[in-house]
């Protein structure tokens, strides 16, 4: 099942989610709008590989805005950190932002229980579009998880403080 707007509150409120910053009018009635930081990270390197620390650059948003250009992935993440160990996050785009062609994440919308952390967003876009720091750029709801669970502690992601670049060479050593 997924959390209403006013549970979500109410386990805020028990200790059970926490999402840093929060702000009461950012409440959806079965989610939170989540806000862009205010910097973006795209790799330099012509060809990505799996079983490397792929080179990259970081890219500051300015206020006036910054347009990001088709057939581009930059890597973003959230400004608020969140985590809980007794739900599943998910996240998904905002429609109002999808309307415009934005992209926020490829495939890694699904959290595991027990992530806590930045959330690294995957944002591509199919126009030029122009964005802004600290945008409303996604939301994060919950599932309730059944049965016995080992919460999530990999050492990859967890507790992160910036953009996570690909961290998948790590399964290779």
């Amino acid at each position: 099942m997924i959390l209403s707007g006013l549970k979500i509150r109410e386990e805020i409120e028990k200790g059970n989610i926490l999402i840093d910053p929060f702000d009461i009018n950012r409440l959806n009635p079965n989610s939170y709008n989540l806000r862009l930081a205010g910097e973006l990270l795209q790799y330099t390197d012509p060809v990505l590989d799996i079983k490397k620390a792929n080179s990259y650059r970081m890219i500051p948003i300015p206020e006036e805005g910054l347009v990001l250009q088709p057939n581009t992935l930059y890597l973003g993440r959230t400004e608020e950190f969140t985590r809980t160990d007794h739900f599943v996050p998910m996240l998904e785009g905002r429609s109002s932002i999808g309307r415009l062609g934005l992209c926020i994440h490829i495939t890694a919308g699904f959290g595991d229980v027990g992530f806590a952390g930045y959330w690294t967003l995957e944002i591509h876009a199919i126009a030029p579009i122009r964005i802004y720091p600290k945008i409303e750029i996604c939301q994060i709801y919950y599932h309730t998880i059944e049965g016995n669970y080992t919460a999530y502690r990999s050492g990859k992601y967890q507790n992160n403080q910036g953009i996570q670049p690909s961290m998948s060479w790590k399964d290779f050593t």
